[in-house]
Order: C-alpha cells, then structure tokens, then sequence
C-alpha cells in the first residue's frame, strides 16, 4: 500500500513520517507534497491508498483539495491533520466524506488508530469492490445470453412479457410495444467455414459486436444469435425507416473485417416481431443464391416450384443398378441442367435435394440389405472463399454423394450375391438327399433361375446339378465302406430312386461301378 503526506510544513511530514507505525500497516511506500497543486499530481501517478493533508496551504488548500479529491471518485483513505480546531474546515472535511480529522499536536496513538481504521476500511471495501467486479463481469456475460434468449423467443411467439417490456426499455429506451419493427436475417454457415474457419461461437461473437457497434451509435437496433437456429444471426431494427442504409453499413463493416460478402434478408414492416422475422426468413429461404445481392426483400422472391428427386428415383435407381459412373454423371448432368435452366437454386431447393437424397439413398440401402443408418461423408461446403454460393462446388459435392452411394451399393450387391451363391451351396449340402431342382431353388432364394446359373458356375465353377452329384457320389463313396448297405439302400440314402441310374451316374463320375470301387476298398483292407 501507499500513503501520501501533504503539508507545507516539512518538520510536520518528518514527524508523521516517524509517529505512524507504517509496516504494521502494511504502507511500504510513503511520498510527501507541499501544497494541493503538488499533491494532485503525485496522486494521479501512484494513486495511494491512503492521505494525510493539512488544510490550510499555499496554491491550492484541504478544501480545495478535498473537493477535488471528492469528484474523482478515487477509494483512498483521506485523514486531515489540522492545527486549527475551525469549524468550517471540520465542516468541509466531513461534507467531502473524509476518514478523520485529527488536530496538531499530534498524539501517535490517535495517529496510529486513526491510521489502522482507514487502511482496515479501505481493505474492507476493496475486497467488497472486487466482489462486485466478478458480480459485474459474471452479469455481463450472462447479460447477452438473456436477449439472445429473449428475442429468439420474440421471434418464435411474437409476444413480450411485461417484465420483459420493462427490462427492455430500460436497457435500449425503447418501447416494442408501441413501434413496427423490422428483421434481417443473416445465414451464417458459410460465413463460418470460410473466415472463421468453423469457429462458429467466434463468428456469433465478431459479427454480432460488429453490427451492435454500428446499432448503438443511434440506439436504432440490436443483433442477436437465433437461439432456435444455430445458423442465423438476426438483427432487429426498430428504427426501420434507416433499415437498408443500416444493413449496409453493417455489410461493409463485415467485408472488411472478414473478406466475407454475407446475405442479408430484409423482411416486411411488422408491429409483430414474429410475424417481422418469418417474412425474414422465408426470404432467406426462397431467395435467388445465384444473383450475388448483399441485401435482399421480398421483391427478389419470386414464386418457383423446387426439383425434387423423388420425381427421378426409377431413373437414379436405373443408373446405380448398372454400377456404371458414367451412367451415373449422365443421370445426374441432367438434373444439374433441370435446375439450372428451370429452377431457382435456393437454400429451400438445397435443403430439398439432401432431404430426398437421404430418403432415397435409405430406401436403396434397404432394398440391398444394408443397415440404412449407414452414413455417406457430409461436407456441404458450396461456398466460395468470400461466403457466396458456388454452382460448381455444389454440383461436384452432390456427384461426389452418388459416386460413393454407387460404391456402396455395388460392394452391397457383391456381398449379397456373394452370400446368396453361399446359402445355395449350404443347402445343396444339407438336402442331397432330396429331389432338389433349380426351379425349387430359384423360389426358395427369389432370385432368377438364369441368374443362379450363371453366377453359381462363375462362384463354384459348376453347374448346380453337376455340384450336387459331386455331392451325392462322395457320400455315396462313404456308404459304400459299409459292406452291409445292399447298392440300393446306398443309392436311397443319396437322392437316387433308381438303382440302375445311381450306377451309371457314379460310373460316368468315378469311372468304375459302385460294385467295383465296394471292391477295390476290401482289397486294399
């Protein structure tokens, strides 16, 4: 801590100086003023805790002193030291709220307990000041959370509390209730990505303090992050008449902290804050992401109906069953030149097309097997490096979608057949014995009797018959070990009715009769 002595009289501040018990006190730095003039400016540079003042000086006296220590608001402690017993000076001393007033001669003592109770005081308040700081520091980061909350909520209810009526016009000396307001909304994803490379509470922050800054200067507005929808800043002005001039103020400022060139969507007049913001919104929405427009109304609205996938799922679905990219790009250039030639590009017709896209890349998933929680990589960054809508990245992004769902869906196709080719062969192992046809096959497994065929051969490099007489003859080799099995029951217990048969297919197989191969196993016994 600090202490200051002022007095014309040196012999006085040495005496202080030696009577003030001053480590006890916690004061290591003590510095001296001969007048009010001197000490001002000792004061300004080192600001002490405490001061010690005589009141009557040359240039500038305790009063004069006093008073101006009173209009700085400073915390120090002022203790005079007087030897005059006058009551005008004990009058002033009290009106300008010094500590205490202690009279020459000065006793050590009363200096001392003079001394103590100031600095406990100035502590006491000090911890009480710093209390209120966090108190002040914790209010003003709650504070923005609380009108983030409560204008979110404006907009989707329209309505406002009476307490919150108060509360606002006593923070922005406005009264909602009796204006028509109007609402910008700012789609901030791109904005985001691209310069603040997906920081998005860094964007709310800077953008936000970027518009309030310009918002305050005439009390016309506030901007706010849309609780509701993570991807909107909104501002709401209820000066609207300076609503355009405003907005491009604020995108000016914007462009040049960021490079960025946001949209910014300008709804209708409204007394409802609701009704202000969804017109604010569907503008959003609906409007033109082609024209590069820094503010757009509802006259760049214009009514388009959207392209919807579903409308070319047989074809889309065509084009992935051959596996073919080129099919593929062919499919999806054509819709490219739908959308460009016949459609708006909208972030409604955006949204639209990853929609349908999900529904049917789940409903192809399905159709092969596959669990259709399966996800496909999501980027979804169509945006140039200043924020605005790029065609070609969306087009690329959007081909690059159905390239991998192709991917997926041919080693789905694979896998499938794959596993049905297996099934088959599972069952021709465990129904040998059975009259088994390809017909019966082909209902069983609802697969085509072509198909089977051919990919059977392809998988076992056999025809289904020929892999199941193979079958039939090596258990057939197995009960012919058995010299009390008659040829007959042998031919029985592998699928055959017909003994003769049996014969001649196990001859045409192994080359000897069943009889001859019974006999060349006793003679190697």
């Amino acid at each position: 801590m600090k202490a200051i002595i002022i007095d014309d009289e040196k012999h006085v501040r040495e005496g202080l100086i030696l009577l003030a018990d001053w480590e006890q006190h916690g004061i290591h730095t003590i510095l001296e003023a001969e007048d009010g003039e001197e000490a001002i400016e000792l004061i300004k540079e080192h600001r002490p805790e405490i001061i010690f003042t005589d009141m009557r000086m040359p240039r500038r006296d305790g009063i004069s002193l006093l008073k101006w220590l009173h209009s700085c608001e400073l915390h120090s402690k002022t203790i005079v030291v007087s030897g005059h017993d006058d009551y005008e000076y004990m009058r002033n001393a009290l009106y300008y709220k010094s500590f205490d007033y202690i009279l020459k001669p000065i006793e050590p003592e009363l200096l001392n307990e003079a001394l103590g109770k100031a600095v406990s005081e100035w502590m006491e308040q000090a911890r009480t000041r710093k209390s209120q700081v966090k108190e002040s520091q914790v209010l003003n980061e709650v504070k923005p959370l609380y009108w983030d909350r409560l204008f979110s909520k404006l907009c989707h209810t329209g309505a406002l509390p009476p307490a919150a009526e108060d509360r606002f016009r006593s923070e922005f000396g406005v009264s909602l209730s009796e204006k028509e307001v109007r609402i910008a909304v700012i789609p901030i994803w791109p904005l985001v990505i691209k310069a603040f490379q997906s920081e998005v509470e860094l964007a709310f922050f800077t953008l936000s303090n970027i518009a309030n800054e310009l918002l305050r200067k005439n009390n016309e507005g506030v901007c706010f992050q849309n609780i509701n929808n993570e991807e909107e800043l909104v501002i709401l002005i209820w000066n609207e008449q300076n609503a355009p001039l405003l907005l491009h103020d604020i995108h000016a400022a914007i462009y040049q902290y960021s490079k960025a060139q946001p949209i910014m969507a300008l709804g209708m007049r409204s007394s409802n804050i609701k009704e202000a913001y969804n017109s604010s919104h569907q503008i959003v929405r609906k409007h033109d992401l082609m024209k590069a427009k820094k503010v757009v109304t509802a006259k760049d609205i214009a009514g388009s109906p959207l392209l919807h996938l579903l409308d070319y799922s047989n074809d889309l679905k065509w084009a992935l069953s051959t596996g073919s990219m080129k099919q593929i790009e062919s499919q999806i250039n054509r819709l490219f030149n739908l959308l460009e030639e016949e459609f708006i590009i909208s972030l409604e017709q955006i949204e639209a097309w990853e929609s349908q896209f999900e529904l049917l890349k789940n409903n192809w998933l399905k159709e092969y097997e596959m669990n259709s929680d399966t996800e496909l990589p999501q980027r979804q960054d169509y945006w140039k490096e200043d924020g605005a809508f790029s065609l070609q990245k969306f087009k690329k992004e959007k081909l690059g979608e159905f390239k991998e769902l192709v991917n997926l869906l041919s080693q789905a196709k694979y896998q499938k057949e794959k596993n049905s080719m297996q099934r088959i062969e599972e069952y021709l192992q465990k129904n040998y014995q059975e009259d088994i046809t390809l017909q019966e096959i082909a209902d069983r497994f609802y697969l085509s009797r072509e198909y089977i065929s051919r990919k059977f051969k392809q998988d076992y490099d056999a025809t289904i018959t020929d892999y199941l007489t193979g079958i039939r003859m090596e258990k057939a080799k197995k009960l012919l070990g058995n010299p009390y099995l008659k040829i007959y029951e042998v031919a029985y217990g592998v699928g055959y009715q017909n003994e003769k048969y049996f014969s001649k297919v196990f001859k045409k197989v192994e080359g000897i009769t069943p009889n001859d191969y019974r006999q060349s196993l006793s003679a190697k016994s």
